[in-house]
């Protein structure tokens, strides 16, 4: 008697008819994957924090300057236009630069500058600047592209110090991208770890463990950083600032995880097929590894990815408020405290472009973890 394929589930895996009489398995990662690309805005997103990642990871190559590269005739300089054609009318093939020249407003007497056609700098390809540690190994001083000297390229202009605020933000980058993702991993481990003890095991363990997580979450945030922040020994090394920033929003953050694990445990340990592993000797260690989290491991995946965007502001308004990094080191943050004056908004508003690559950061995240959280979702078609 010939066999029929079903259309259907089985063991949380989808079954669907195939050529002859095979039929094919798919995990549910494999189904997760492939609702996955069918989400636009996260494949967008995707492709938006690939872009930003590599340009934090190759940050001081891609940058013109170093954090540390300052030109006083040019404090407050407005960003520069690349362009193929000149005031002629005439196109160059080699992209250009104009020059920068500095003049008096008759009116307020503030210092403006203004494009000079008579001065143009041709855009090189891999050009010698400030020497650097290529992924903070390789010494090196090949920069990805510039103009020729005496020449500058502010593409994003400058701030008040006469520093290219572009080499700033990619710089800045590489703080502000990596802080929240090691703060997320910190998070997830002792969410996961206390959530599931107390979820698992309950009584006076569960009781302790709930109390301490009510305590941490009745400080306000703000009171809850400063205090923090204030244990922090002045003047310390910038990478000694930098783990302790991470352990502060980590020891923030761990709560909301902690709880929702809690709750899936206390759902899942009663269920026949954990009550089997007991009674068949399984240790509690196995049972939560093998039996428990893989229930809800892809809900986990979507929390931890919509966990980083709340990092990520966390570290900018830490160091918005002068609680986290501080100059010369940067991130996205410093270099909002840096603009945060009034003047600096109505006269050179180029310096708000850090807020941008804030808020393109963490859409990039939401619109990913909506994805995945509706690619996770088994009722979903």
């Amino acid at each position: 008697m010939k066999m029929i394929p079903v259309l259907g589930k089985s063991m949380g895996k989808t079954v669907k008819p195939t050529a002859g009489n095979d039929v094919q398995y798919s995990s549910q990662w494999q189904l997760i994957y492939r609702r996955l690309k069918k989400h636009k805005l996260a494949r967008i997103s995707m492709f938006v924090l690939a872009l930003l990642y590599v340009g934090a990871l190759f940050a001081q190559f891609i940058a013109p300057y170093g954090l540390e590269s300052y030109d006083s005739k040019y404090v407050n300089a407005p960003p520069m236009t690349i362009r193929f054609v000149d005031a002629d009318g005439k196109f160059h093939f080699r992209p250009f630069v104009y020059g920068l020249k500095s003049e008096r407003d008759p009116e307020t007497m503030r210092k403006i500058f203004k494009s000079d056609p008579e001065v143009r700098y041709k855009l090189k390809l891999f050009v010698k600047g400030e020497k650097y540690k290529f992924l903070g190994l390789i010494p090196a001083n090949i920069h990805l592209f510039g103009v020729e000297e005496p020449g500058r390229l502010f593409l994003f202009g400058t701030d008040n110090m006469g520093r290219d605020l572009f080499s700033r933000i990619l710089l800045g980058s590489q703080v502000s991208l990596s802080i929240p993702l090691v703060g997320v991993t910190i998070s997830f481990v002792l969410g996961l770890l206390i959530g599931g003890i107390s979820g698992y095991f309950g009584g006076w363990i569960d009781s302790l463990i709930q109390r301490i997580i009510e305590i941490i979450r009745s400080f306000p945030t703000l009171p809850l950083w400063m205090a923090l922040s204030a244990a922090i020994p002045p003047r310390i090394p910038v990478v000694t600032m930098y783990f302790y920033i991470v352990i502060i929003l980590a020891l923030i953050g761990w709560t909301d995880l902690a709880r929702v694990v809690r709750g899936k445990f206390i759902s899942l340990k009663n269920e026949d097929y954990v009550m089997a592993a007991k009674i068949a000797g399984v240790s509690d260690g196995k049972i939560i590894v093998r039996h428990l989290l893989p229930g809800f491991l892809s809900y986990l995946v979507v929390a931890t990815t919509l966990a980083i965007p709340s990092m990520i502001l966390g570290e900018t308004a830490m160091s918005f408020l002068g609680l986290g990094i501080r100059s010369p080191a940067t991130s996205w943050g410093v270099l909002l405290q840096e603009a945060q004056r009034i003047e600096n908004v109505a006269l050179y508003p180029w310096k708000l472009i850090p807020l941008g690559a804030v808020i393109v950061t963490v859409l990039a995240y939401n619109f990913l973890g909506d994805g995945l959280r509706d690619a996770a979702d088994p009722y979903k078609k």
